[in-house]
C-alpha cells in the first residue's frame, strides 16, 4: 500500500507555538484554509482511495477540500490524533518544560517506549493505537491511503516503522503544516519511506512545536 501521512494545516496555537493536543483543538487560521485548499492540486498524481483524519478539529478541516475534490468518505479515527501532550498542555514548546514533549517522543523512536509525557502517553501506547489504524487501512484493499494526522506523531511513527528513516533524520527534519510523507509497504513486509516534505503546500508558515527540530540543551 501507498501510504500519505499529511500534517494538518496551520492552527493559531501553531503561531503561538503552543503545545495543544486535547480533542477537539482549534480550527485553521485563513493560511490554514489556504493551505488546506491547496491540497488537491499538491496531491493530484496521486489515486487516493481512501482518506482518514484524526478526532481533532484541524485534520478535518484540512482534509474537507480534498475530500470534495476527490468525492471521498472522511473517516474519523482516533489513533492517529496527536501524541498527547498531558501535563504540558497549552505550555511553548520551546519553553524549558515544553521541551521535554518532543525529546521524549524521539527518545521512543530512539528505544525508549515506556518512558511517558508527564500525564500523558508512553511510546507503547502512541504506536500501538497509530498502528491500528494503518492496519484497517491496509485491510481495506485500497492501494493509496492518505491520512491527516499531526507533525510529532507522523514523525515518530515513521522514524520507529520505515526501514530507511532512523531517529536522527526525523529528529532533523520538520514537517511544515500540510507537508507529506509518502512510504510505501506493510505491516508485514515493512514500510520504506519514499519522499519527506516532497508536496509541502507553500507558503507554509509557522508549524509549531511538533514541527520543529529536536535541539538538544547545550551547557
Amino acid at each position: 500500500m501507498r501510504l500519505l501521512l499529511v500534517r494538518h494545516g496551520q492552527t493559531p496555537s501553531n503561531l503561538r507555538h503552543l503545545l495543544d493536543t486535547a480533542v477537539p483543538g482549534p480550527g485553521l487560521t485563513a493560511l490554514g484554509e489556504q493551505q488546506a485548499a491547496a491540497l488537491p492540486a499538491a496531491l493530484a498524481d496521486e489515486d487516493i482511495e481512501a482518506l482518514y483524519v484524526s478526532t481533532l478539529t484541524r485534520t478535518q478541516h484540512t482534509a474537507a477540500p480534498l475530500a470534495a475534490a476527490r468525492g471521498l468518505d472522511v473517516l474519523v479515527r482516533d489513533g492517529i490524533r496527536e501524541v498527547s501532550a498531558g501535563d504540558l498542555e497549552m505550555l511553548p514548546g520551546d519553553s524549558d518544560r515544553g521541551r521535554l514533549y518532543m525529546k521524549t517522543v524521539f527518545a521512543w523512536a530512539a528505544g525508549d517506549p515506556d518512558q511517558r509525557i508527564p500525564g500523558g502517553e508512553n511510546g507503547t501506547e502512541v504506536l500501538a493505537r497509530y498502528d491500528a489504524v494503518v492496519a484497517e487501512a491496509v485491510d481495506s484493499g485500497a492501494g493509496t491511503v492518505a491520512m491527516i494526522s499531526h507533525g510529532a506523531v507522523i514523525r515518530l511513527w515513521t522514524a520507529v516503522r520505515a526501514d530507511n528513516v532512523d531517529v536522527a533524520f526525523a529528529a532533523a527534519r520538520p514537517l511544515d503544516n500540510t507537508g507529506v510523507v509518502i512510504l510505501e509497504g506493510s505491516p508485514e513486509d515493512g514500510w520504506k519511506a519514499l519522499s519527506w516534505a516532497g508536496a509541502v503546500v507553500a507558503p507554509a508558515g509557522e508549524g509549531g512545536p511538533a514541527g520543529w527540530p529536536v535541539v538538544e540543551d547545550t551547557p
